[in-house]
């Protein structure tokens, strides 16, 4: 519920600047303010497919799903970038017309005055965004502020190409702005499908995380004269899986081996944010225990 609560104030902003920009075309005719109203329809469609995601990802597990729904945040972050792909589609076909019959633009400056407006809206949020996604390790917020910031940057090329039309009458860069707004966000949104991907694919945890990790890992070897093997580490969305074998001394009770492995759990869960640890306990000098370190053991 706390991150739904951003996916609305993103509803929000999109609803504010689709009117705004909407208007601004309107009043302007230009083809590149009419480009920067597009994106702004796909950030009303990612938003309410982020606020969705978001409800999925959270539900708890159920006999079909035990390990939850955090996956549905990539998802959400792929139909966004093929959303962004369309809108790029869109923008050049409504550009290229323009480009073979350019034609004056009316009031400039009531329209870029609104696109202003809009522009700054979507800054804020986007701030807003960026840190609640890292704050809560959160692909689909992350996505959406990057999205809005970059239609932050969209929106500002398109106010000073608008206005050096206006300033140097070349009328062909109207739609020449709309056509390089375009080629922008479709790189943006090919980002976003293959950071989609790469999701799904069950990347590992963070470079800093595994280091963390690996420190963990370093100071109890020292200390105990214990092993590990069989490390692995995946990310689902906002949670964390980290697994791995503990070799004990063969002298070990049962307990003090458990007792050592919920300590190690413990200070792992509070350097790794949203994670799961599983441990498996092995004797450290039984050969058997070094055989099981595959996949598929």
């Amino acid at each position: 519920m706390r991150l739904e609560r951003y996916a609305w104030l993103s509803v929000a902003a999109a609803l504010a600047t689709i009117t705004l920009k909407a208007f601004a075309w309107y009043l302007t005719g230009s083809v590149g303010l009419l480009s920067d109203a597009l994106e702004s329809l796909v950030n009303l469609a990612a938003a309410l497919l982020a606020l969705s995601m978001l409800r999925l990802a959270a539900s708890p597990p159920d006999a079909d799903h035990p390990y939850g729904f955090s996956k549905a945040e990539y998802f959400s972050a792929g139909i966004e970038g093929a959303l962004i792909v369309l809108a790029a589609a869109g923008i050049v076909w409504a550009a290229i017309p323009r480009l073979i019959a350019p034609r004056e633009l009316d009031t400039p400056f009531a329209g870029l005055a609104l696109t202003t407006v809009a522009t700054a809206i979507n800054l804020a949020v986007a701030l807003v965004l960026l840190r609640a996604g890292r704050q809560h390790h959160s692909i689909t917020l992350e996505a959406d502020g990057r999205h809005l910031l970059t239609d932050v940057w969209t929106s500002a090329g398109v106010i000073v190409g608008v206005a050096l039309v206006f300033a140097t009458d070349w009328l062909r860069l109207d739609p020449l702005i709309a056509i390089a707004v375009a080629l922008h966000i479709l790189w943006t949104g090919f980002g976003l499908m293959r950071r989609s991907v790469h999701g799904l694919l069950d990347p590992a945890i963070s470079n800093q995380d595994q280091d963390e990790v690996a420190k963990l890992i370093a100071e109890y070897s020292r200390r105990y004269g214990v092993s590990f093997h069989a490390l692995r580490t995946r990310q689902a969305g906002a949670r964390r899986f980290v697994s791995f074998h503990l070799l004990v001394p063969d002298a070990w009770t049962v307990a003090q081996a458990h007792q050592l492995s919920e300590e190690i759990e413990a200070r792992m869960r509070a350097m790794v944010p949203n994670a799961a640890i599983f441990t498996h306990i092995e004797p450290i000098s039984d050969p058997a225990s070094y055989e099981d370190q595959g996949l598929d053991r």
